[in-house]
């Protein structure tokens, strides 16, 4: 019923907006038969258009136009001594049939339309879904930035309840918004205790925001969850980097060394490990552990949604920095762009591939493959 009533206000104002001027036209307009006063009006007219024509209000053509109709009209006043034009083409009469057809069409012809148009092409049986009703669906069926608006919606009414910042987190993290991801990390430590899985995931989130850079705050996350759990894989990878990343070269291979003692080959993590112990050790690594390869990054999207971002950047990011850092062969240059158009990143594989042309100087050979690989991975400018 609401929406009814709120049709015809809207209907009312659509018709009063026509009709009023048309009443205020007959209270101000002239009297009927005053011939001398509407020829008047009609210069009148003429001398707005051309100042409408000189401010730019109207163009040339619309003036021209309306020039014709105003010497028409003076024309047939003139003619029959005003009282046709005086009681039909005179501007402020009221009653004329020009006017009358426009006031039914205002009454009765809009409203129907519109009533018709709406019964046709709307949905008037149709419910009200306001947010608060799509918001109360079940879970399994909502999209994830409804699911993610619903829980937000929750601690904005709910901000102590830590098990919603833990659902969230990761979340954020997935959807690529690593600094909101934080914030609820760090927002179910403060509520729920310290475990070592949120103090891994508040590293990550920091290093994802820091693109791939793990900070000083990152870094004494990851200690609180190896101090935690000693065996944990996440937070002893991303603080042997930091050693790495710091010039702690001794601390950084023996970080390297101990991740990787019996550590499971299959897993997507060795191979880039392997890389980064043998950068930090000053050695070129062999070409099966010289980064990660595009099975490597499609191993790595098994993973589980909070390992899987910074895992795989954190691959190319060990990479990228050898290469820039000390050069490598065409297969390395090539393995990293490759990995970089896997994660989306197609200005910084257009980036990469200018360096790779600059490191291989004047070898006609890398400069032919690196033009081939222009042209197979899209990077042309």
């Amino acid at each position: 019923m609401t929406l009814w009533i709120f049709f015809a206000l809207l209907t009312a104002a659509a018709a009063l907006s026509i009709l009023v001027p048309l009443r205020r036209s007959a209270v101000t307009g002239l009297a009927a038969g005053d011939a001398a006063a509407a020829e008047a009006v009609y210069k009148a007219q003429l001398d707005e258009l051309d100042k409408d024509l000189a401010r730019g209000v109207i163009d040339e053509t619309g003036a021209k136009a309306a020039r014709i109709e105003i010497a028409r009209r003076l024309i047939a006043l003139r003619r029959d001594g005003g009282l046709s034009a005086g009681r039909q083409d005179v501007p402020g009469s009221y009653g004329g049939s020009r006017e009358k057809i426009v006031m039914v069409l205002a009454i009765l012809a809009v409203p129907a339309a519109a009533l018709g148009i709406y019964m046709a092409a709307g949905s008037p049986s149709y419910p009200d879904q306001p947010l608060s009703a799509r918001l109360n669906t079940p879970v399994e069926t909502l999209p994830v930035n409804q699911m993610v608006a619903r829980v937000e919606q929750h601690l904005a009414q709910n901000p102590s309840d830590g098990r919603g910042w833990e659902v969230l987190a990761p979340v954020y993290l997935s959807l690529g918004r690593p600094e909101d991801s934080a914030r609820a990390f760090g927002n179910a430590i403060r509520l729920n205790g310290s475990r070592e899985e949120l103090e891994s995931g508040l590293g990550e989130a920091l290093v994802v925001a820091a693109r791939g850079v793990v900070t000083a705050d990152a870094k004494a996350a990851f200690e609180r969850a190896v101090a935690l759990s000693p065996d944990a894989v996440k937070p002893r990878f991303f603080l042997a980097m930091a050693y790495g990343q710091e010039g702690r070269k001794d601390e950084a291979v023996k970080a390297w060394m101990q991740l990787l003692a019996g550590a499971d080959e299959n897993e997507p993590w060795v191979p880039v490990a392997r890389q980064e112990l043998a950068a930090v050790q000053g050695q070129v690594p062999p070409a099966a552990m010289s980064g990660p390869t595009a099975d490597d990054v499609k191993a790595a999207s098994e993973m589980s949604a909070e390992d899987r971002q910074s895992m795989i950047q954190s691959m190319v990011d060990g990479l990228q920095e050898r290469l820039d850092r000390s050069g490598g062969s065409v297969e390395e240059w090539e393995r990293l762009l490759r990995s970089q158009i896997i994660l989306g990143a197609k200005e910084a594989a257009q980036e990469t591939l200018g360096k790779a042309r600059q490191a291989m100087g004047a070898d006609q050979s890398a400069l032919a493959r690196f033009d081939e690989l222009e042209k197979e991975l899209g990077l042309a400018r």
